[in-house]
């Protein structure tokens, strides 16, 4: 360890089991010397082990559905004060897709389910930023993160409208990241992740026949979980000052790969 983000506060949203990336993260930032608040929508709460979790990592969690500004606004404000001052870095791990849970084709959608995949998806993280944003809760040269997937860039049929969905929050990012930025000196970014075995990737259709492609495809295989901690880790820290605006891949070189030569072999 170290300790590169001793004395760094944060939030960390989407923690759920010790799958989950932000599980990973929050252990990371622990060993790191950050500390932080955990947050997740009250029925993820319920249904994960969050608690052990904050028991480990010595936080406490404030639940918060991610799509409500009052929610948030609360969150910010509770945060700033567990925490003894303002945010230094903030994880937004989230994503839902009602159609794909219900078994919906792209073809097929129910819009009333599309609106709140992205609203849960990608207009979160615009409200996430908009309340750090009014609030001034985040110290200057901190760094906010989402975590996307590089089917908002390509086509990946099963992925469903979480594809719209992760193409929007990086978007998002890139354009509330300029703001945040010029005026404020915080940085965002979203780093785009190998498919990774958490509950939300099993969701997905023939997930664990692709995972196995993508491990094929990349030339230094998948990135795990952990992996994606590490790197999150990274761009919390002071060593990545003057990197914003950025798609980043951690998916082990997948993202520039046409085809390998073990996939050709298997084909």
């Amino acid at each position: 360890m170290y300790n590169l983000l001793k004395g760094k506060r944060g939030i960390i949203f989407g923690a759920l089991d010790e799958n989950s990336i932000a599980w990973k993260t929050a252990e990371r930032v622990h060993e790191e010397g950050g500390i932080f608040v955990l947050t997740n929508a009250p029925a993820s709460i319920r249904m994960g082990s969050i608690d052990a979790l904050a028991v480990k990592t010595n936080s406490q969690i404030i639940p918060a559905d991610a799509t409500s500004v009052e929610d948030l606004e609360n969150l910010v404000d509770k945060a700033i004060e567990i925490l003894g001052g303002k945010i230094d870095f903030v994880l937004h791990s989230i994503g839902m897709s009602v159609n794909v849970r219900k078994g919906n084709h792209y073809t097929n959608q129910n819009y009333d389910y599309t609106e709140k995949g992205w609203n849960v998806s990608a207009v979160s993280f615009h409200k996430v930023m908009q309340v750090l944003y009014k609030k001034e809760a985040m110290n200057e040269w901190g760094s906010i993160v989402a975590l996307t997937y590089m089917a908002s860039q390509r086509v990946f049929p099963d992925y469903n409208d979480m594809a719209d969905n992760k193409a929007f929050l990086e978007s998002i990012a890139r354009s509330f990241g300029y703001f945040f930025g010029k005026n404020k000196k915080v940085r965002v970014n979203t780093i785009s992740q190998s498919p990774t075995p958490t509950k939300a990737g099993h969701g997905v259709k023939g997930f664990d026949e692709f995972i196995a492609y993508s491990d094929a495809m990349a030339p230094l295989g998948n990135a795990t979980a952990l992996d994606c901690a590490n790197y999150t880790v990274a761009m919390f820290s002071d060593l990545t000052k003057r990197v914003t605006l950025q798609n980043l891949y951690n998916d082990g070189g997948f993202s520039n790969m046409g085809v390998s030569q073990e996939v050709l072999e298997r084909f």
